[in-house]
């Protein structure tokens, strides 16, 4: 009888919502038993990753299969996917038809750039690899550093058909920084220059994508790659693709990604203070900076964001060698301090400011899920403050006092781990994040201090649960 019940139950919400809005309430979205988390068809869901570029849906099929193979072994399920159209490769194209003058209309498609953006979707939705889609990058309309992206793109005028720059309010160049924000691109929804002409074919665009995107409940917004606008441009394009995902039925996260370095900084309240419009909040920013002030940072975010909770991903680790001021140990390093310190989504960036999908980053994902497979990461909040003997950016934990304990130690090193909150025996399982392996393991007495220190020097983690091995 309560069979036929809830399956009365289930119709009616069919014929009242339709299906789209049913699966959307299984779909990813933060888990209500914990927040800080997102959760997917109604389980919790920690999502790691890392990808060899940023607009994977333009990568040949072959080379695209190949990179999702890769993740999906490793025990990687997500991925971030810019709307970037940049021709760095060569095989890229625009989302615009160009005709036979070679030039634009921003009126037609060019197809092949929605199938391969419909391909990434379907794709990574059957692997169960979540995406991250960033809508406008801000790289992709500038000049800046010699590479003349603005001289060859569909939206400056001398490439379409469909207006001038007097009209458009574009100028022939952007040699700047993009952070300088002078490119007009970005001033044109109502509340700031309401530039009529842009608008609406950057509405267009957008509508485009998200009549593919909403489809499938596996995917995140944001709305720029670390961008440096104004208030108004990031709220009016959250506001444009919620309001497009009501009336699909759906129910959408959206986010903002500021460019400043510091999270204290005020631009990211914009983002911090708006729950009911950015569900989750992204601080990639903070993986320019090193050491106790990387993790400190994070944390603060944790205080700011305590009485309204919400997923913290990270969707831009960087970290290699092949930048000035950058290391390969920097890239894993953050992805530990911010793995035990509460994100709930954690990627590798690309090559060459990040380990994308390299051999390290799969062994760290790999590590990662090793510890997952000891502590369920969500059940733990960060506390350092249960290490003694600790030197800055030796050590961090996170705990559940007295049931679990997850310790990272970057370069060895050697604390005293307060133990009190459990008594009995305990078991200490190292992981070694090089090569994504299980380590040795040992017995511990709970109840009070005991002194932990890693096999050898080098990335290590432990997983420190009740009971004898």
């Amino acid at each position: 009888m309560r069979y036929l019940v809830a399956l009365f139950f289930m119709l009616v919400a069919l014929a009242v919502t339709g299906p789209a809005a049913v699966a959307a309430a299984a779909g990813l979205q933060p888990w209500s038993e914990n927040p800080w988390y997102w959760s997917y068809r109604g389980e919790p869901v920690l999502l790691l990753g890392g990808s060899d570029d940023d607009s994977l849906f333009q990568w040949p099929e072959k080379d695209l299969l190949a990179q999702l193979e890769r993740l999906d072994a490793a025990g990687g399920n997500v991925i971030r996917n810019t709307m970037s159209d940049r021709k760095d490769k060569g095989f890229e194209v625009y989302p615009f038809k160009r005709r036979a003058d070679g030039r634009y209309d921003l009126n037609e498609w060019d197809e092949e750039y929605w199938a391969r953006f419909e391909r990434l979707l379907r794709e990574t939705s059957r692997r169960r690899i979540f995406v991250q889609i960033e809508i406008w990058d801000r790289f992709d309309f500038t000049d800046q550093g010699g590479k003349n992206r603005w001289q060859i793109h569909p939206y400056n005028p001398k490439n379409n058909v469909n207006y001038g720059y007097e009209e458009s309010g574009f100028a022939p160049r952007y040699p700047d920084h993009p952070a300088a924000n002078r490119q007009p691109f970005f001033f044109t929804t109502p509340n700031q220059r309401h530039n009529r002409t842009i608008l609406g074919f950057q509405q267009r665009f957008v509508d485009r994508m998200l009549d593919h995107s909403l489809r499938y409940d596996h995917v995140l917004y944001c709305i720029d790659n670390e961008t440096s606008g104004e208030e108004e441009w990031g709220r009016y394009w959250a506001q444009f693709v919620k309001a497009r995902a009501v009336k699909a039925g759906r129910t959408i996260y959206v986010t903002e990604m500021w460019d400043d370095w510091n999270l204290s900084a005020a631009r990211h309240k914009r983002t911090f203070d708006h729950p009911e419009l950015y569900g989750f909040v992204d601080v990639s920013q903070n993986n320019h900076n090193r050491g106790q002030k990387h993790w400190d940072g994070f944390l603060y975010v944790r205080r700011y964001l305590a009485e309204r909770p919400r997923p913290m991903n990270t969707t831009k680790i960087y970290g290699a060698g092949t930048r000035a001021g950058s290391t390969e140990q920097d890239g894993i390093e953050r992805f530990w301090r911010h793995l035990l310190a509460g994100a709930a989504s954690l990627r590798f960036h690309r090559p060459e400011a990040g380990l994308g999908l390299g051999d390290k980053a799969v062994a760290a994902i790999r590590a990662a899920r090793k510890l997952e497979s000891k502590i369920r990461l969500w059940s733990l909040t960060p506390a350092t403050d249960l290490l003694a003997d600790r030197e800055p950016n030796e050590a961090y934990l996170a705990a559940a006092a007295g049931f679990a304990y997850a310790l990272y130690f970057p370069a060895g090193g050697e604390v005293r781990l307060d133990l009190s909150a459990g008594r009995g025996p305990w078991t200490v399982y190292w992981i070694d994040i090089a090569s994504g392996e299980w380590g040795p393991s040992r017995p511990l007495d709970g109840g009070a201090a005991t002194v932990l220190a890693p096999p050898t020097v080098g990335n290590w983690a432990a997983a420190i649960v009740r009971g004898a091995d």
